[in-house]
């Protein structure tokens, strides 16, 4: 290819936008004209994915135009490689072709004019105004170091096809930009731009990209694909970044609307994207007058699919930057062979709910302070959970988020915090949390996971990039459209999606607890759907089918549990919030007989239509509210929500009696929770007594206190959760049914053995016998590991009562497993002596369990 004049070495590389840098680097081009020469057909050329053929619909970008037979009247195009080609109309009918490829190190662009209606002049030439930008399509770079010359004037001359052609030629490495540009006959002297009015513009160096996945993707042929939504934004910018400290980006791209455009995707594809570290979009002006008040077009956000992410500048004076910015580079490769998930049915789980940080942030832990309030930090006390009988933990919200409102305000969706990796880095918090989740599979522990998708933090999350999409600003909702998220909407449906689908193949995660999940069941003007779209996505998602669904309906804005009738299709479990309610109410001496036994039988009135007692999630305490030792000892009249009692005295007491009966009440709490049908979910600390001093903030609650365990009431309450979860293993034909009991399974009595008083509010004493399925034969005498009836008792009085024991079968009697009234160690055993002794005199505020076993006297 011969070079021809002008060749111009361009100094003092400037951009016009904020934000963007200034570069010495010289620019050098070449343009040629062709003179009319024979034209030559091309083969069945490929010109593969990069091809794009524009249209007159103002959304639809580029299409594809691949295996596309062409003519042309240059062989130039024959020599390119990795061709992309683009085709527009004129606002004045003809079509304008430009073909764009690699040659010898350089980029050539060939721009063909064809089907132009210019007059019948036999001396019509046509010029072609050409500038080139980055980060401001309304702001051309300067041309010419000495004059300072935004565009140039280069003719095309006219083949004997009728057809204007030009070739350019620029440095690779001064790429990537785009080549903007208009026709001009010298004639009329008309400016001729596209069919939407606008110049014709080109990517150089880069490639329009693809609309999908959303976020970053990585091409086998080494080149980065970015795609981003946002359907109201009048332009995007690509904000790429080489260095972490720096608050201006190295490079910034101002997306064309026509060529990297798809819908509402913004999508570029960049060969050399892997020599920035980070990046960042620019959202500027609004398609709609009515949204221009949403966009700042200085603010960079971060990208809401971003997979990893790091901290962006700390001293962020303008407040123009993010928190956080998307990293360029793939997750780290995790070795995960050896993994199985544990994949436990429903109703065999035992639960503990756990936040990350506070479990061994506390020098009692005596982890190392690089492990400390980490993942890592959380594996190294697995023997705790094993301990404990837990098979499953449940992580507090461990997305990145609001720093001063706590965890469940986050601002991003598809990542770990980096608070939570050591030394914060974003890579190692994602290698940690893998390995987490590795070795409690290895050790038979399911790790479930809450999730917020039904707002974020107040700014530094979604905000800025399409807020009419995003959020619920209709001002009808009575919502706050500051965060509220309009989860129905088919793009924030589609990331809670990708999100859910993302934990669970890169992390392995065995199910989610969905927090604030009524708000899931809004439309955007904030009436409740029947059929909410993405409550169904979720459930008929096959990558879920083996995943736990559960819907918590705590709102962690209003701190309260918003009762609804959540639509399940037989997927979605539930954390069972009357559970909590009828449970307190009753061993606080309120509260009806009716509403103890419907929770102690798997609550019907919630999940008979179709699921059962092991979609019942069921908690006494939980990471907000009173913590269980302090629900037995503050009731003052500002926490009459919680339905505490204190037991005789507010607060810390030196009194005996008043100690005894919260230690009492404490156990009757943990017992009323593992003989209940459906799973129970044990909180973090109630198992060593940490009190928040009676206050239910999320903010008061404290690391955990591992000296605390070594403690008399440690100790005893631990090995009363881990004999409660052995018994429910080994009765796990009474205590861990998937489906509800039979009548003939289970009878109800007084203390007096007549029928309880379901409906009498004084009455505050309730037993059941959980019968065995009873075999065709009689029982064998060499069975003397058959386990029979099980007898439970619960007496809310402040009065002892006499209670008269059911019949057992002939060579059986009843033995005593459980008595919350006794002293440690004798208020459980597996090895107890046979009860003789008729009526059997039942503690005031205590619970009972007796199991029918062979009587060897």
């Amino acid at each position: 290819m011969t070079t021809l004049s002008p060749l111009l070495a361009i100094t003092q590389l400037c951009f016009c936008n904020r934000g963007s840098v200034e570069s010495s680097k010289s620019i050098h081009y070449v343009c040629k004209t062709k003179k009319s020469r024979p034209t030559k057909r091309f083969g069945r050329m490929d010109v593969g994915n990069d091809s794009r053929l524009l249209f007159a619909t103002s959304r639809v970008a580029a299409q594809p135009t691949e295996q596309m037979m062409f003519t042309s009247s240059n062989p130039l195009v024959d020599q390119l490689k990795e061709v992309s080609t683009y085709r527009f109309r004129t606002e004045i009918g003809g079509h304008v072709k430009i073909s764009i490829g690699k040659i010898n190190g350089k980029y050539a662009v060939y721009v063909e004019v064809s089907s132009l209606e210019l007059g019948a002049s036999d001396n019509i030439s046509l010029m072609l105004i050409w500038g080139i930008y980055t980060s401001d399509s309304s702001c051309f770079m300067p041309l010419d170091s000495s004059s300072h010359a935004r565009t140039i004037e280069t003719p095309l001359l006219q083949n004997s096809f009728a057809r204007f052609a030009i070739e350019l030629e620029f440095e690779a490495k001064q790429t990537p930009f785009y080549l903007s540009f208009f026709l001009k006959p010298t004639s009329s002297g008309v400016e001729i731009r596209n069919h939407n009015k606008s110049n014709f513009c080109v990517p150089i160096g880069f490639n329009p990209g693809y609309p999908a996945p959303l976020g970053l993707s990585f091409s086998t042929d080494g080149s980065t694909n970015f795609a981003f939504f946002s359907r109201n934004a009048a332009g995007c910018v690509l904000c790429l970044y080489d260095d972490s400290t720096s608050g201006k980006p190295a490079l910034e791209l101002d997306l064309d609307p026509y060529v990297n455009r798809s819908g509402d995707i913004w999508h570029a594809s960049l060969e050399a994207a892997w020599t920035f570290l980070s990046y960042g979009y620019r959202c500027k002006g609004a398609a709609l007058p009515s949204d221009a008040d949403k966009f700042d077009a200085g603010r960079v956000l971060l990208d809401p699919y971003s997979k990893i992410i790091i901290n962006s500048v700390a001293d962020n004076v303008s407040g123009l930057l993010p928190e956080y910015l998307g990293r360029l580079c793939s997750e780290p490769v995790f070795d995960w062979s050896d993994d199985v998930p544990p994949n436990l049915a429903m109703e065999k789980l035992v639960v503990y709910r756990v936040n990350v940080m506070r479990f061994t942030k506390d020098n009692s832990s005596q982890i190392s302070s690089d492990a400390a309030g980490t993942f890592a930090g959380l594996t190294e006390k697995l023997s705790h959970f094993k301990n404990l009988g837990v098979n499953a933990v449940l992580l507090e919200s461990i997305f990145p988020f609001d720093e001063q409102k706590g965890p469940y305000f986050p601002r991003h969706f598809f990542s770990p915090s980096n608070v939570y990796g050591p030394s914060n880095g974003s890579v190692a918090a994602i290698s940690s949390m893998k390995e987490m989740v590795k070795k409690l599979h290895a050790n038979g522990i399911e790790v479930l996971m809450e999730v917020v998708f039904t707002h974020t933090a107040e700014a530094g999350a979604l905000q800025g990039i399409d807020d009419s999409s995003y959020y619920c600003t209709s001002i009808t909702t009575g919502l706050d459209a500051q965060n509220a998220l309009n989860c129905n909407h088919p793009i924030v449906q589609r990331v809670i999606l990708d999100s859910l689908q993302h934990w669970v193949t890169e992390f392995h995660l065995d199910g989610f607890c969905f927090i604030n999940a009524s708000s899931l069941l809004r439309s955007f003007g904030g009436e409740y759907l029947s059929r909410p779209p993405v409550v169904e996505a979720i459930a008929f998602d096959p990558l879920f089918s083996k995943t736990k669904i559960i819907a918590d309906c705590w709102d962690p804005k209003e701190l309260e549990a918003k009762e609804t009738a959540f639509p399940h299709w037989k997927k979605w479990a539930e954390m069972n919030t009357k559970f909590c309610y009828d449970v307190r109410n009753f061993l606080r001496g309120e509260g009806l007989l009716s509403d103890l036994a419907t929770r102690l039988c798997g609550s019907g009135d919630i999940f008979s239509s179709g699921r059962g007692p092991a979609f019942s999630f069921n908690f006494i305490t939980r990471n907000f509210g009173l913590p269980l030792v302090d629900l037995v000892s503050f009731s003052g009249d500002e926490l009459a929500s919680e339905l505490s009692w204190n037991c005789g005295e507010e607060g810390p007491t030196n009194k005996t009696t008043i100690l005894e009966r919260r230690l009492k009440q404490i156990r009757n709490y943990l017992f009323v929770l593992f003989v209940s049908l459906g799973v129970p979910v044990l909180n973090m600390g109630d198992e060593c007594g940490q009190s928040s001093g009676g206050s239910t903030s999320y903010g008061s609650r404290k690391p955990f206190d591992w000296n605390a365990l070594s403690t008399g009431f440690g100790i005893q309450t631990t090995q009363f959760i881990s004999f409660l979860s052995s018994l429910r293993m080994r009765r796990s034909d009474l205590l861990q049914k998937r489906d509800f009991l039979k009548e003939e399974n289970i009878d109800w009595h007084g203390s007096d053995q007549n029928p309880p008083r379901w409906e009498d509010p004084s009455c505050k004493f309730l037993a059941m016998t959980l019968k065995v399925d009873k075999p065709g034969s009689g029982l064998s005498s060499e069975s003397s590991h058959v386990e029979g009836d099980m007898f439970i008792a619960f007496n809310a009085a402040g009065r002892s009562e006499s209670v008269t024991l059911p019949q057992v079968p002939e060579g059986m009697a009843w033995h005593r497993l459980v008595d919350t009234a006794l002293p440690f160690p004798g208020f459980f055993s597996n090895d107890s002596e046979p009860v003789i002794r008729q009526p059997y005199e039942m503690k005031s505020h205590s619970c009972i369990l007796l199991e029918a076993n062979i009587h060897d006297g």
